[in-house]
This record gives C-alpha cells, sequence and structure tokens, in this order.
C-alpha cells in the first residue's frame, strides 16, 4: 500500500518516509517493529518503478483490496470519488514537435537521443479549469464513505473531464464485492 500512496511526487515518498518513522500505527500497518529500518523515498520510488515495469501494480491493488474485504472493512454505504491534477515539467517543443507528438509521433531531434527522450513525457495534456492551465495528469480515486479507503483509482490526461473515469472505477469497486 506504501506504493500506491507514493503517488508520483517524490515529495510524497519524502512525506511516507516521515510518516512510517513518526507513527506507530504506520509501522504497524507494513509488520515493521521499532527497531526496524524504514525505507527512504528513493527506496519507496525504486519499489514503485519495478512493480510498474513488471505491470504488477493493478494485481497488488486487488490483493490489498481482497484482503480489506476479510478483515471484515467491505464497503458497504456508498462512495466518493474525486480527481486531483498531477502537474509535471512543462515540454519545450517546437510546435512541429507538438503536431508529431498529438499524432503519436515521436519526433526525431527527440528520438535520436536517448537523454533527451527520458525526459521528455510524450503522453501529458494541457487542460484549462477556469482560468488556470494545468500540464500532466489526473488521478481519480475512489474511497468508500464509511472506512475512508481506496477502493479504486485510474490516471487520465489532464483533458479528460472528471466524469469519465468514474464509471471505470466505480465498475471495478462494485465488481470487487464493494459498494
Amino acid at each position: 500500500m506504501l506504493v500506491f500512496t507514493g503517488d508520483t511526487c517524490p515529495f510524497q515518498q519524502i512525506q511516507n518516509t516521515t510518516q512510517i518513522r513518526n507513527r506507530l500505527s504506520f509501522r504497524d500497518f507494513l509488520g515493521l517493529n521499532f527497531s526496524d529500518r524504514v525505507p527512504d523515498a528513493k527506496t519507496i520510488w525504486l519499489l514503485a518503478e519495478q512493480l510498474k515495469q513488471l505491470d504488477l501494480e493493478q494485481e497488488l491493488f486487488d490483493c490489498f483490496a481482497e484482503e480489506l474485504v476479510r478483515q471484515g472493512l467491505e464497503a458497504k454505504s456508498g462512495s466518493i470519488s474525486d480527481g486531483s491534477f498531477v502537474v509535471v515539467p512543462k515540454q519545450r517543443n517546437t510546435r512541429g514537435e507538438n503536431k508529431q507528438i498529438k499524432s503519436c509521433e515521436v519526433p526525431e531531434r527527440i528520438a535520436v537521443n536517448p537523454h533527451v527522450l527520458a525526459q521528455k513525457d510524450l503522453d501529458a495534456e494541457w487542460a484549462k479549469k477556469g482560468d488556470e492551465l494545468h500540464y500532466g495528469y489526473k488521478n481519480h480515486v475512489t474511497i468508500d464513505e464509511e472506512y475512508k479507503l481506496i477502493r479504486g483509482y485510474g490516471v487520465t490526461g489532464t483533458a479528460a473531464h472528471d466524469s469519465v473515469p468514474y464509471l471505470d472505477v466505480l465498475r471495478g469497486v462494485c465488481g470487487s464485492g464493494g459498494v
């Protein structure tokens, strides 16, 4: 669960480490004794990256959800869904490169240089909410009203309307014996 709360933000991973060091409930949840070493933010990030590369995130999340039900923490009272922006560094591309990226092509200048490619986020999107522009993604979560535990999640581009992913997230929650 630590990986899921780590989000994509390194500051959140640092906060996780601090919470584990300072709160007995976090240590107990993770099965750590008071004398056990606490993983640092880099270790948490590396674990999250390895799980992502092995495509195990959803499988682990589902196992965790099943364990919650076994422990009697089944969602019965309703769901709350919300989305939040995850801002990523703005890209400095030419108009031609942006046009290629929108067409799902990788511009040659970026493709031939692995160092440049590693720094480019080709999937992030722009969105305007009110007067504010956001570049990145949206994290969507559904929690149960009673226990406030995450029952479903999803990530979309920022341009997706907030209502779009909730049907899929809620279907996942309802389909897993939840709400």
